[in-house]
């Protein structure tokens, strides 16, 4: 008797452990990289996309996914590139190894194109929030994506607008030498000759500079009306507190790198009334802005922080993959890449949908100043 009143509840108990083992194998595991500098001078910019990318896989598993009858629980693996192209390569291999299903990033150009290579070879889809250069959708990989517009049509619009809104007729370029920063600028100075300003200084500097006088006081000799940055707000805020120390007076303009919430702590007191102009390479439509407003209250309460840079781009990069996934009934990469190249999905940035390279459709910019040392908004435009 005592042996059966044992025996009993152990059977209970095996039967309800297999009960949840099968359970449990109807939930799969889905993994999605993030790869971004969380560490050195971009590391703001690298977590709040990271940020954006957790939020939408956190949001997707309170939600529930499901794909031939499994349940999928996405997880997060975020890697650091620190924003060198070397551990870029690093870190895409060691996602590629973990079997991820996608990837998105990276945060910089630089790291993105060589990276997109071993994303290509493996399958994998990887989305770019952020990453900007003509050159990553330019290499034929049907793996590579990006949900902004690139710098081809930002460096225009912001050397247009130098030339035919500002009245600038001199202008000075300086880049940091990295993929992006020289790409913006190269695309700057085309829109610049193409309104018929003249540019009248070339200048160079690096992703980690700190001191800028010998390049500033050579441009000051020329007499600019603006000078033009291709870099990160890392680099941008200091020197504009040192072309305040100097006397230049130029307006200040760039792209989406410096384009931040940041800026105004990094330039200080070198932060004018309306002297910075600079564009972001996304923006939203009056109709959109309350998608977008109710996303930047979300991640604050979630993060306790102000968004500080591309995290709604993180956020609907990741949406628009699982979006095709469901469309495939597949979260292999080899089924979904196919949905994913003609997928349209309303996200709180705008529709996102690819052409044949991999650029986003019908991308937007939105122009910004600062005033008051707030980023203000001055338009939006494609």
């Amino acid at each position: 008797m005592k042996l059966q009143r044992t025996i009993a509840p152990l059977a209970a108990a095996i039967a309800l452990a297999f009960a949840g083992g099968t359970a449990f194998a109807q939930e799969q595991v889905v993994k999605i990289g993030h790869v971004a500098p969380i560490t050195g001078p971009d590391a703001h910019m690298g977590k709040d996309n990271e940020n954006g990318a957790r939020m939408a896989i956190d949001e997707l598993n309170a939600k529930g996914v499901t794909i031939g009858g499994k349940k999928l629980k996405f997880q997060l693996l975020a890697e650091d590139d620190a924003g060198d192209p070397k551990q870029a390569t690093a870190a895409a291999t060691k996602l590629v190894d973990a079997k991820v299903a996608a990837v998105i990033g990276h945060l910089n150009s630089g790291t993105t194109i060589p990276a997109s290579k071993i994303y290509s070879d493996a399958g994998i889809a990887q989305v770019s929030p952020s990453a900007t250069n003509p050159k990553y959708t330019q290499q034929g990989f049907k793996t590579a994506f990006r949900v902004v517009a690139n710098d081809a049509q930002l460096g225009n619009v912001l050397g247009q607008y130098a030339v035919k809104t500002l009245g600038g007729k001199s202008i000075a370029v300086i880049d940091d030498r990295t993929a992006y920063g020289q790409g913006v600028a190269e695309e700057f100075a085309k829109g610049v000759k193409a309104a018929g300003g003249t540019v009248v200084a070339t200048q160079y500097t690096n992703n980690k500079a700190t001191d800028f006088n010998a390049i500033l006081t050579s441009i000051k000799s020329k007499k600019p009306d603006v000078v033009f940055f291709g870099g990160m707000d890392a680099v941008g805020g200091p020197m504009l507190r040192q072309m305040k120390q100097l006397g230049v007076t130029a307006k200040f303009m760039g792209g989406d790198g410096i384009c931040t919430g940041s800026l105004p702590g990094l330039a200080g007191a070198g932060l004018g009334e309306d002297q910075v102009v600079c564009a972001e390479a996304g923006g939203v439509q009056e109709s959109e802005k309350k998608g977008m407003d109710d996303f930047r209250a979300a991640y604050k309460k979630r993060f306790g922080i102000d968004v500080v840079y591309n995290a709604a781009y993180a956020y609907d990069a990741t949406n628009a993959v699982v979006a095709a996934m469901q469309k495939a009934g597949s979260w292999d990469p080899a089924k979904y890449l196919p949905e994913l190249a003609k997928v349209s999905y309303k996200g709180v940035t705008g529709n996102i949908a690819f052409d044949t390279k991999g650029d986003l459709k019908d991308g937007t910019l939105t122009l910004y100043t600062y005033k008051g040392g707030q980023r203000t908004l001055l338009a939006v435009t494609k």
